[in-house]
């Protein structure tokens, strides 16, 4: 949907500015694919307590956390001067299907200029194909495929990099040191522009990583993250939770990223996996959750099995204040533990969330696991 202002078609001459909300380094990957279209990409200042203030203000008091700092993102993208702010959608049972209408309406009541359009993700190739000509106002196939080709590239690519940042800080000598090296890569993969220049900055990026110094001898945890994919995903909602969990010795995976949103979402049936995220949550949430019953609540629950299954430490379910589909899973993990003896920590987190308390739940958490795998590896011992 497109609010052109009664404009009709984009200025042939101009570069529109294009905002999409901040996720983690989702940023990158679209800024690649808006400028292979000809379209100038403006992020937004990461987000912050500012953005968050923004938001907050602006909201119903009992929405959730994703909610207000999209709508944040939005407000500080115009004002600095991006001419259309883009939002994803969804149908189904989540409430995001409504923020659209909901973040559009409270632009609009502010005051602000600028234009609204939505992305429907769930419309697969056809649905991204879409936007990108409304937005460009070319109906160009090889270009319009070639930006769709590289952006989900670039998603992939920062997928691994956050793999091998996970692996690296664990076992970091200096804290810090893999993070940093971690940024550089960031960029190297940013600055590639095509699918022949990501090869050849993805390659650098994992050496870049790759320097970090390691302790191989140090006790390190695994633990698998899952919840809701926003804050999963995005740093500044889950207040850096890997970079606190690595500075403890813990490596993570996250259940839900972007990439494998995209295998289940976006990528023909052809070309996927044998077995997406989607499709291992419906054969493993059973028979704890029968059906999708909206967000990522299905995958919630699959993911404390398979990572029980996968002889994992412990798993963090992260959800927003409110969120009911989380809200669901967290009522169902108690029966899993009857099943299954993975440690389970579960963070609801909202703007009063507090740093210190939050910091304490994770060492005690930590502390938990670093036990019983001890007390585990004893029990072998004495055995052999």
């Amino acid at each position: 949907m497109l609010n052109t202002r009664g404009e009709g078609s984009m200025a042939k001459n101009k570069k529109i500015k294009v905002a999409f909300p901040h996720m983690g380094t989702i940023s990158i990957a679209w800024s690649a694919g808006l400028r292979k279209i000809g379209v100038e990409p403006y992020v937004p200042p990461y987000t912050s307590k500012k953005t968050l203030s923004y938001g907050t203000k602006n909201s119903p008091e009992a929405i959730c956390l994703p909610y207000k700092l999209i709508l944040g993102n939005f407000i500080e993208a115009i004002q600095g001067g991006a001419d259309y702010v883009a939002m994803i959608t969804s149908p189904g049972i989540c409430r995001l299907g409504e923020y659209g209408t909901n973040i559009h309406t409270t632009l609009k009541d502010l005051g602000y200029n600028a234009n609204y359009i939505e992305l429907s993700l769930y419309d697969g190739i056809k649905g991204l194909y879409k936007f990108l000509k409304e937005i460009s106002g070319k109906n160009d196939p090889i270009l319009i495929l070639r930006a769709i080709n590289i952006t989900m590239r670039k998603i992939f690519a920062i997928d691994d990099l956050d793999t091998a940042l996970s692996y690296y800080r664990a076992r970091e000598v200096r804290f810090g040191e893999a993070e940093k090296n971690y940024k550089k890569a960031l960029r190297l993969i940013d600055k590639a522009d095509s699918t022949h220049d990501l090869k050849k900055a993805y390659d650098r990026a994992l050496k870049e990583i790759e320097k970090t110094e390691i302790d191989p001898n140090r006790e390190v945890l695994n633990v698998d993250i899952t919840g809701e994919i926003f804050l999963v995903n995005d740093e500044f909602s889950n207040q850096n939770i890997e970079r606190e969990l690595g500075r403890m010795g813990v490596q993570t995976r996250r259940s839900l990223t972007v990439g494998s949103f995209l295998k289940d979402a976006i990528i023909p049936k052809a070309f996927r996996p044998p077995e997406t995220h989607l499709q291992r949550a419906e054969r493993m949430a059973k028979p704890y959750l029968m059906r999708d019953i909206g967000g990522d609540a299905l995958e919630c629950v699959s993911d404390v099995v398979f990572a029980d299954e996968k002889g994992k430490d412990g798993i963090i379910h992260i959800s927003p204040f409110t969120c009911m589909p989380e809200i669901m899973s967290q009522n169902i993990f108690p029966t899993m533990r009857e099943d299954h003896e993975i440690p389970i920590l579960t963070l609801i987190m909202d703007e009063q969330t507090g740093k210190a308390g939050y910091i304490t739940r994770l060492e005690a958490f930590v502390d938990l696991m670093r036990r019983k795998k001890r007390a585990k590896l004893g029990k072998q011992k004495t055995r052999i």
